[in-house]
């Protein structure tokens, strides 16, 4: 188990960090079809995993000087979506006792995902027919990411997803590489505070090994996305990030009938 748990987390940090969604989009529901943990475990797990790749991968850029980051808008819109990304843990907990059976929270999450991830794809196959915005202004981009940091929270459990993409195509018109490195830093912050959060209100069953294991996968996962995403051109990775949608889908799918069977 321990092979395929630390294989799943390498491919999605390879992924998330060529398309700037994290992984977590890919460990939640994969760890969730092969039962690795129980909802909350992967849940904490995915989110470490992802801080290690998309830490390594924002110091990287940099450090390397190729860093499309810009202060003024990106800083904020992570500030908000770190809130709101505590914000969401707080209601899918909500949501989770008001069933009372990890299993229905479960279904629900998946269920959530698989919408929002179909949406996302709509989205993306059809961008260039839709007109976009430059939004401006620290308040407008804190109130954005307040949003994306609540929806991408309770929809995986963790900070960042497809969503973050989608939101800043549409609402400050960036090209699919610039808006990939401006996702992994929202999602750089938005899971720093969701782990430090789920630190100080305690992590039972935890595998240290295990954790450390996948932290390092986030790692590697980092440096082999940054090395494949230099030799390839924006329509690749919309390609790539298409056929993982699709992907994501028939999983999400599959853990909706998992949990409710």
């Amino acid at each position: 188990m321990l092979v395929i748990v630390f294989a799943i987390a390498f491919f999605a940090s390879t992924i998330g960090a060529i398309c700037g969604i994290g992984g977590g989009i890919i460990i939640k529901p994969v760890m969730d079809a092969v039962g690795a943990a129980d909802v909350a475990t992967i849940n904490f797990l995915s989110g470490c995993t992802v801080l290690s790749m998309t830490c390594y991968s924002v110091i990287k850029s940099k450090v390397s000087g190729d860093s499309k980051i810009d202060p003024k808008i990106d800083t904020p819109l992570a500030v908000g979506a770190a809130a709101g990304g505590l914000a969401g843990r707080q209601m899918f907990s909500a949501v989770a006792s008001f069933f009372g059976d990890a299993n229905i929270a479960g279904a629900v999450q998946a269920g959530t995902l698989m919408l929002v991830t179909v949406g996302t794809l709509l989205y993306t196959l059809n961008k260039e027919k839709i007109a976009t915005r430059n939004v401006t202004g620290a308040i407008p981009c804190v109130a954005i990411g307040l949003v994306l940091g609540i929806s991408s929270s309770f929809f995986l459990g963790i900070g960042g997803g497809p969503i973050n993409l989608v939101v800043l195509f549409y609402f400050f018109t960036m090209s699919t590489k610039r808006a990939a490195q401006s996702s992994l830093y929202i999602i750089l912050f938005s899971q720093a505070a969701s782990t430090i959060a789920a630190v100080a209100g305690g992590v039972s069953n935890l595998d240290v090994a295990l954790l450390a294991g996948m932290a390092v996968c986030g790692i590697l996962g980092g440096i082999a996305g940054r090395a494949v995403n230099k030799h390839i051109d924006d329509a690749a990775v919309d390609k790539l990030f298409c056929g993982l949608m699709v992907a994501i889908i028939l999983i999400s799918g599959f853990n909706v009938v998992r949990y409710c069977g």
